[in-house]
């Protein structure tokens, strides 16, 4: 289940609970395009809660669709993972390895404080 948080809108502020879905994906790639399209640098902090399936349905054209993205890597700002499961917040973290510069921080739910505030401070 996909949640949108209240947040400025060149901030994506997602929490993601138990499974993501191809609905889930559809509505954070149509988020990202729409501010990518209005914005030069767009910031995200996404929470995760006991992920445990990720709906296949439709994932080629999910990955195919997130491609361009790579192209844009210097517009995203400052990225928070907030994660409950060690699992998620090490993929994370090697996620952050491959996407050199990009501000990237993993966190555990004790700090979920801190990582919004760290987001939202990214502001110019």
């Amino acid at each position: 289940m996909l949640t949108f948080l209240d947040s400025p809108e060149d901030t994506l502020a997602v929490v993601v609970a138990d499974r993501v879905t191809s609905a889930d994906l559809d509505a954070m790639m149509d988020w990202l395009e729409d501010r990518l399209a209005r914005f030069d640098t767009v910031h995200v902090f996404a929470e995760t809660r006991a992920l445990d399936a990720l709906e296949l349905a439709g994932l080629g054209d999910h990955i195919a669709r997130a491609l361009p993205l790579f192209r844009q890597l210097r517009r995203f700002g400052r990225i928070a993972v907030v994660a409950d499961q060690a699992w998620v917040r090490g993929l994370s973290r090697t996620e952050s390895a491959l996407l050199p510069g990009i501000g990237y921080r993993v966190f555990e739910p004790s700090r979920r404080d801190e990582a919004l505030a760290w987001v939202l401070g990214a502001r110019d």
